[in-house]
């Protein structure tokens, strides 16, 4: 039987390179972006809706439902790998976790975080290097995509990075954030082999020493598909990225990120607003 272990982080937060380290583990399969969830959606609409579950009433049917999420899902993974650990990467898991929780009990989820502003300088940086691509949410007559400003609130209010923000607000309402290990992409890059090592206890595994300076992508993720802000590429070692948030997207902007999320630095990074 697999051990499932679940990666649902933020966007632009290092979670494919924390997936790729993790994957020097012989121990460890770590997935790319992962379409599991998707396919148990699909399952759970026709749960829901078919008249041949409905016949009995669904709750007859509910603890073979559960049993068919989890046999479904590690039957997937047990056709990709032997490995006896998988780690799944999927930014929805977080949201659907009282789902998780009741087909497999007490499920082990891993968030990566970055701080706000450098995810989206990350976004501005992308939507200028590929300018020469087609973006759908860009639509001149609404005049709502002109403005460094505007683009940001536009990230901010939609998939992924608001999605995903939202989600992971919801999961602190809700109290189950007491149930997540997260990592910092800051201490994942300044002080790796504590952050991993805190990882580790976390999932109840051995520590694995990791080699930080020869770091290789063994699953690649298609680009292509996520268009403008396609870019899952990740560097050989790490490397201490200089914040530039102010450069791209201004100090006033910068500040505004803060005061309007001050949820999210409160909780994650409470000593830039000390």
């Amino acid at each position: 039987m697999k051990k499932m272990i679940f990666n649902s982080s933020l966007p632009r937060s290092g979670s494919t390179l924390l997936q790729s380290l993790l994957a020097q583990n012989p121990k460890i399969y770590a997935s790319a972006t992962s379409g599991i969830i998707e396919l148990l959606y699909a399952a759970r609409k026709n749960y829901t809706t078919l008249e041949e579950f409905k016949l009995l009433g669904n709750n007859y049917y509910d603890n073979a439902w559960l049993s068919f999420c989890r046999y479904g899902m590690e039957g997937f993974y047990n056709s990709l790998t032997d490995k006896e650990i998988c780690i799944d990467k999927s930014r929805s898991w977080i949201y659907y976790y009282d789902w998780l929780n009741k087909f497999y009990p007490n499920p082990k989820v891993i968030v990566c975080i970055r701080d706000l502003r450098s995810i989206l300088s990350s976004m501005e940086k992308m939507n200028r290097k590929n300018s020469h691509i087609d973006f759908a949410g860009d639509v001149p007559e609404k005049m709502n995509f002109i403005t460094i400003d505007q683009r940001v609130s536009h990230w901010m209010n939609s998939y992924p990075v608001g999605l995903s923000v939202n989600r992971l607000k919801n999961s602190i309402q809700k109290g189950d954030d007491k149930n997540f290990h997260f990592v910092i992409y800051e201490d994942l890059i300044e002080n790796p082999n504590k952050t991993i090592e805190r990882l580790y206890s976390y999932i109840e595994e051995p520590f694995f020493q990791h080699d930080f300076s020869n770091i290789k992508q063994e699953l690649i993720e298609n680009d292509s598909y996520h268009g403008t802000y396609g870019d899952h590429k990740i560097k050989s070692e790490l490397t201490k990225i200089l914040p530039d948030w102010n450069e791209i997207l201004g100090i006033e902007l910068s500040k505004t990120i803060i005061n309007i999320n001050m949820w999210f630095y409160k909780k994650f990074y409470s000593k830039i607003i000390e």
